[in-house]
């Protein structure tokens, strides 16, 4: 089979190697890959950002879907032809997540490697069923975005009807945010620096939109929008550059789900934090208990994730540099075909 490997960092050192196809063990299934998305989190895994002290080589990627094609002799939920997508966090299960947990998160250069390739070896426990209605690329983009706008609003959130909720920019977990945010029938007020993509975001349902190049002040601006009350929700995927304004846009005792770290910034006041009585909680993706949770509901609302452009897997190093232009509205996708 093909894999991608690196053997130092950077874009331009991504190769395809032929490696030999594992059989499951006893407790896993084999899965053969149609379609992969992109994060940001692999852009940095790739250039070295993430993780300085990855073990080479190093295999890439987190999100992907495909079907099993073969089983061990224990498994029992399983069968060959089920359309699978492996959990993020192979070992976070249910409840809480840990030290221990997180360690084993696909394709961040750490113990548990990535899936750059056409075929992988999952613990039968590390895959979930793919919506009935969503195709293989689509299936694809939910395994990291949806599952952590799933987290940020409805599992630490408790997200309900009649919240407001910011989203900032047009990258795949502040379109999945959007989304699940107006299924559940919440208002929305959105960001993006292009004033092509803010309309892309009303289509989408965004109920206000705001160009923060144009109004740099654009925390103020939400604060009008919101009778100088706030918004309930900030999903916060900015980091350093974003924060101060995303604390000042919230409402006392608001939630800011901390996500990203996508901007640089100066250094953070926490006075507003004490002051407002704010809750941030930092997103690390989710369990594989939220990520079946997310799909019921993704199957009972027929939400569609939204794919900006999709790559053959030839071109995965294409693929990631569109990825880093930041030109992207959703979703990048690279597909395998059948």
């Amino acid at each position: 089979m093909k894999v991608y490997e690196l053997n130092e960092f950077g874009i331009d050192n991504l190769t395809l190697a032929d490696r030999d196809m594992l059989s499951p063990g006893a407790d896993e299934v084999s899965v053969k890959f149609h379609a992969f998305s992109l994060n940001y989190r692999d852009l940095m895994v790739v250039r070295g950002e993430y993780n300085p002290r990855a073990v080479f080589p190093l295999v890439p990627l987190s999100d992907g879907a495909g079907e099993i094609v073969a089983v061990g002799e224990e498994v029992t939920n399983w069968k060959v032809g089920d359309r699978v997508c492996p959990s993020f966090v192979q070992g976070w299960i249910d409840g809480e997540t840990s030290a221990e947990k997180s360690k084993t998160a696909l394709g961040g250069g750490g113990i548990t490697p990535g899936i750059a390739q056409e075929y992988k070896v999952f613990n039968e426990q590390g895959v979930v069923r793919i919506p009935d209605h969503l195709s293989y690329e689509e299936a694809a983009t939910l395994p990291c975005a949806a599952v952590t706008a799933w987290n940020a609003l409805v599992v630490s959130g408790k997200l309900k009807a009649g919240d407001t909720v910011l989203t900032l920019g047009t990258g795949g977990v502040s379109i999945f945010a959007l989304e699940i945010a107006k299924l559940f029938g919440a208002r929305v007020i959105a960001t993006s620096s292009s004033d092509a993509k803010l309309e892309k975001l009303k289509e989408l349902g965004a109920d206000e939109v705001i160009n923060y190049k144009a109004r740099e002040d654009w925390e103020r601006v939400v604060f009008e929008l919101t009778a100088k009350r706030g918004v309930d929700h900030v999903i916060e995927v900015g980091g350093a550059g974003t924060l101060s304004k995303s604390v000042k846009a919230v409402r006392h005792a608001g939630h800011v789900a901390v996500i990203g770290v996508l901007s640089a910034g100066d250094k953070f006041d926490p006075t507003p934090v004490l002051m407002k009585g704010i809750r941030m909680q930092g997103i690390f993706v989710g369990s594989r208990d939220m990520f079946e949770d997310m799909n019921r509901f993704i199957d009972e609302k027929n939400l569609k994730p939204v794919i900006d452009r999709e790559f053959e897997f030839g071109d995965l190093k294409e693929a990631l540099r569109y990825l880093e232009s930041g030109a992207h509205f959703g979703k990048v996708v690279v597909s395998l075909g059948k």
